[in-house]
């Protein structure tokens, strides 16, 4: 089993089958005693050599047992007191060894109660009761017949009945804590596994959606900068060439502010999904500075959300206009068609949630900038429609790019892969592919009626 580290100073003072994690059964198996186990055990084995030295005294006024029992009583007494030094390792033979010991001797009592105990606490509860009934067996037999005089035969062997139950129940109830407590330990160390589960899979799927965001938002932006840095090379080769007159200083100017605002959009929206990390790990830590577990998690469990106050207003189907401006600011032609319920609200007056009109606004993001990648120079068709109760469909076409000269942008590859994510845990589906020189991307995303809308 694994379970909890314990102290140095606990493994001292704890049973040597809870230190080690081993079974109370025990089988045969060999366990580290601790130093409660020696102490216990010294004590126990002193305590069995007192009764033999007690009772031996009086073996010799039996003057109605034969003389061949009354010599082998004290052997057979201390041979038992020895056998507790080897009873945590072979529990059940030593309590089988000490039958015939237990029914002619009567100086084997105090080690015979510590037999008992033991097989009650480390053998299994079927096994242990039938070495009891053995027990009975050659014990109460031999008592009424002739270990004891005729008037007392009967008081001995109910105090030798009540006596091995006495030991026996102990032992069985001794065990059965012991149990308690490992299967307690087994929990406790499962349930902490379960948290390290929970908490390294919040994390694999905050760092998804983390990489998901700053895809969308950097993937956009340095196109943006690639298409306009793009533009300035071309007409500046021309120029080189003398196919073309030279930019003027307002121009490169206006260019070079061009790029200079992408540049500062992309750092910005960039510190706005670092700021919602960072923010996260703050509540995640207490206020001593030590970390909060699973808490921290389920507040991470969202990373695309706002950032809090201070932050750049989230993207949402109002600044789908603006990113389709931005496009053909930079030379794109975009077609936008919009047929949606006025100010996004259906005739029931139910806005679509944040979280799905920011889905769609990145899906928008994506489709134009995969077209800008893959098919520079080529007409874009956006079109948004839905309404309550029938969803909302995001649809971006463009025509495939036919042996266009020089390398296209570089990307990650992993644009699409983590819009269809983003989709799906949105309840929705994501469709794309090239067919007739085309190339379409189609997003799909629900947008039930009031009081049917649940979160993802």
């Amino acid at each position: 089993m694994t379970g909890h580290p314990v102290s140095a100073f606990a493994r001292r003072l704890l049973p040597g089958e809870l230190t080690s994690g081993a079974p109370v059964p025990g089988g045969g198996g060999r366990v580290r005693r601790s130093a409660r186990d020696w102490v216990v055990d010294v004590v126990l084995f002193g305590w069995a050599v007192l009764c033999w030295f007690a009772l031996y005294d009086q073996v010799a006024t039996k003057t109605f047992l034969p003389g061949w029992l009354l010599a082998l009583d004290p052997p057979l007494g201390a041979v038992a007191c020895l056998s507790l030094w080897v009873r945590r390792r072979w529990p059940l033979g030593v309590a089988l060894a000490a039958v015939p010991a237990a029914a002619l001797t009567d100086t084997v009592m105090g080690a015979l109660a510590v037999i008992i105990f033991n097989l009650a606490l480390r053998t299994p509860p079927r096994t242990a009761g039938a070495v009891l009934l053995l027990h009975f067996a050659a014990t109460l037999p031999y008592v009424l017949l002739y270990g004891a005089p005729h008037d007392e035969r009967r008081t001995v062997a109910a105090f030798v009945v009540v006596y091995y139950l006495l030991f026996f129940v102990w032992g069985s109830l001794t065990r059965v804590r012991r149990q308690l407590v490992l299967k307690l330990r087994e929990d406790a160390a499962r349930a902490q596994a379960d948290h390290r589960r929970r908490l390294a899979d919040a994390r694999r799927a905050e760092r998804r959606a983390i990489a998901r965001e700053m895809h969308d938002v950097l993937a956009h932006r340095v196109s943006l900068l690639s298409v306009h840095a793009g533009a300035l090379a071309y007409r500046a080769q021309r120029t080189a060439a003398g196919e073309a007159t030279p930019l003027g200083d307002e121009e490169i100017a206006q260019s070079a502010t061009v790029i200079r605002d992408n540049a500062h959009q992309a750092l910005e929206e960039l510190r706005d999904v670092l700021h919602v990390l960072r923010e996260d790990e703050d509540e995640e830590a207490g206020p001593d500075g030590s970390r909060g577990g699973t808490a921290g998690a389920g507040r991470r469990s969202d990373p695309e959300r706002g950032a809090g106050d201070g932050a750049r207003p989230q993207p949402d189907l109002e600044r789908i206009g603006e990113l389709v401006a931005e496009a053909r600011a930079a030379g794109q032609r975009v077609r936008f068609v919009e047929r949606l319920p006025e100010r996004t609200e259906g005739a029931d007056g139910c806005p679509l949630r944040p979280q799905l009109q920011r889905t769609a606004y990145r899906a928008v993001q994506e489709g134009l900038t995969n077209a800008r990648k893959h098919a520079p120079g080529q007409p874009v068709e956006v079109e948004l429609a839905g309404a309550v109760g029938e969803g909302l469909t995001v649809r971006v076409v463009n025509p495939l790019a036919a042996g266009r000269e020089g390398a296209g942008i570089p990307g990650a590859g992993a644009g699409l892969t983590g819009l269809r994510e983003r989709l799906e845990i949105e309840g929705g589906s994501l469709e794309y592919g090239a067919s007739r020189d085309a190339f379409t991307l189609v997003a799909r995303l629900p947008w039930p009626a009031r009081g049917r809308e649940t979160g993802p």
